[in-house]
């Protein structure tokens, strides 16, 4: 294992992300410690918990990493399994109420990933710019990457308590 969790002695089994909306912070963490904390940023509506595609919600819940992949456009790409079953479940939900057409669809290709090559200041200015995911700078997402693999647990909190 690379630096970040050396002189730790953590299982790597037990690394875990939890990115809290409100702090706008990824916290990479194994059981209970706190290995390292990394600024974010989300979609262009970094409010609301995603129910619909283009809504530039990020979403809010328990979640995995599907895959992880070098990425041209942003260093790394982690792929979350948005949606999940209880993402559906939101989705239909919303329908029933009339808080969203029949005809939207839920959307999918979340993901936390780099910015654009020379692009950190999206981080630092607080920019919302994706279309969902989660983005953060890309010397943060390549210290971290070698710990997340497929199955990685995320956990997503909303910004409301």
């Amino acid at each position: 294992m690379p630096h970040l969790v050396d002189s730790l002695q953590v299982n790597p089994n037990s690394i875990y992300i939890y990115i809290s909306k409100k702090d706008k912070e990824l916290y990479l963490k194994s059981d209970t410690i706190l290995l390292k904390s990394y600024p974010v940023v989300f979609g262009f509506n970094p409010i609301d918990d995603k129910r619909i595609e283009g809504d530039g919600c990020t979403p809010e819940g328990s979640f995995e990493v599907r895959d992880r992949y070098p990425h041209k456009k942003w260093s790394k790409f982690i792929w979350v399994n948005y949606p999940t079953k209880n993402s559906w479940e939101k989705h239909k939900k919303a329908k029933e109420e009339g808080e969203i057409a029949e005809t939207e669809t839920i959307g999918g290709q979340i993901g936390i990933h780099g910015v654009p090559e020379g692009q950190d200041f999206l981080i630092d200015l607080d920019t919302n710019w994706t279309l969902g995911c989660i983005s953060l700078k890309n010397k943060h997402i390549n210290e971290f990457y070698p710990y997340i693999n497929k199955g990685t647990k995320i956990e997503i909190e909303g910004t409301r308590e």
